[in-house]
């Protein structure tokens, strides 16, 4: 059976900017009419035609989107749209509800790592240690058109000729401060910053203002593996298998809050934190996902949960009110309920990745009495679930038998 899709609705300016920025009085005029055009805005009643079978409570595969020449490695989502980007290099803009693809850009010398949008420009890091900005070109067919890199030749021009500038990264190897020497891993966006994780251990500031490189902190002591913020501090989970909460205070730098430590000798490859900052959850490469409480203060932080998740490696996370999907190196999803003094029940499991499910949104809107659940994995696929808000009985769903003739293959 496949569901019924509703007629996509008229396209609205692409990229409105939630930030100040220019818009040269050139580009301005080569403008198209505004219905033509793609825009990344908060869009939070956004109609999903889902409906539950009678007697049927269980995760529904609503499609199987396919178009990346790679892993698919990050997504995000932003309003009505839908960016996965692959170790292919490419990078997908997926429109909704008919989840077909809007257009496809990308480039570079190392796959895509993670991506984030702000405002009018959407950034992307890449296993070659750059962080690249893309902007909607207004008059060209591609829509998207890469802009500028990190660090910009400014930042390099204002200090490669001051030798205090550089920093020791390997035996008979130096670089400035401002580059990373590994791959980008990770990036997250809080109050008009970017913050970069990295394998070369570092974690990056960048002014999202005018792309200059503030800070260089040596986080960890190996890869760093995720990034989260929220109201005001910054987590970063890493291979060392500790999470560390990082912060500021008016004009000073970033300093070290608190640190969350994992299980011995195991990495923390994701790390997710409520929207009140009191709850957050680090995933492992023994499968556990470990929760601690505290007050925001890192003062009366403690571990309250400590769950055998999946056999293999959680590679990534996300939360959802009082819902945490987990996604593991065993190719299925976790989904799990938080309870009282956050421990985590066990609601169901999802089935249907042919690889290792890498990364995972889920929508901030609720669809039918439940959510919708994006995920990516190494085989190559965007897929879109919808998960139920209430389940009477944990649900381990196999969509390679029955819920594959209810989903919607999509190709490109």
């Amino acid at each position: 059976m496949v569901l019924p899709m509703a007629p996509p609705p008229s396209l609205t300016p692409l990229l409105s900017s939630s930030t100040s920025t220019s818009t040269s009085s050139s580009e301005a005029e080569d403008s198209p009419p505004a219905s033509g055009r793609f825009e990344l805005q908060d869009v939070t009643k956004f109609h999903f035609p889902c409906k539950s079978l009678p007697g049927f409570q269980s995760y529904r595969s609503l499609a199987v989107l396919s178009g990346h020449s790679g892993s698919v490695s990050c997504l995000a989502l932003c309003g009505e749209f839908i960016l996965s980007a692959s170790q292919g290099k490419d990078i997908i803009v997926w429109q909704q509800p008919d989840l077909r693809m809007f257009t496809k850009f990308g480039q570079g010398d190392g796959s895509v790592k993670a991506l984030v949008t702000v405002g009018n420009r959407v950034f992307t890091a890449h296993q070659d240690s750059r962080i690249r900005v893309w902007k909607v070109s207004r008059r060209s067919e591609n829509v998207f058109r890469l802009v500028d890199t990190l660090p910009t030749t400014k930042d390099y021009l204002g200090k490669f000729m001051i030798q205090s500038n550089y920093v020791q990264t390997r035996r008979h190897h130096k670089k400035l401060w401002i580059e990373h020497a590994d791959s980008i891993s990770c990036l997250t966006v809080y109050n008009g910053l970017i913050y970069s994780g990295s394998w070369d251990k570092n974690l990056k500031v960048w002014r999202t203002s005018d792309l200059k490189c503030l800070e260089s902190i040596k986080a960890h002591d190996d890869a760093i593996n995720g990034l989260m913020a929220c109201r005001g501090v910054v987590y970063s989970a890493s291979a060392d298998g500790k999470i560390k909460a990082w912060g500021k205070e008016g004009k000073t730098n970033h300093s070290l809050k608190g640190v969350l430590e994992g299980h011995k000798d195991v990495s923390m490859n994701s790390v997710t934190v409520s929207e009140d900052g009191r709850w957050v959850y680090g995933g492992g490469s023994d499968g556990f996902v470990m929760g601690w409480e505290g007050n925001g203060n890192f003062v009366s932080w403690k571990l309250v949960s400590e769950t055998k998740a999946h056999q293999m490696a959680v590679l990534s996370m996300c939360l959802i009110g009082e819902f945490l999907c987990s996604g593991s190196a065993d190719k299925s999803i976790g989904i799990w309920k938080r309870e009282p003094h956050g421990k985590l029940g066990k609601v169901g499991v999802i089935r249907g990745h042919e690889g290792p499910v890498k990364c995972l949104q889920a929508s901030p809107s609720y669809v039918g009495g439940g959510f919708l659940l994006y995920s990516g994995g190494l085989d190559k696929s965007l897929r879109v679930w919808w998960v139920p808000k209430s389940s009477g009985k944990t649900d381990d769903i196999s969509t390679t038998q029955s819920l594959n003739q209810k989903s919607i293959v999509l190709t490109c």
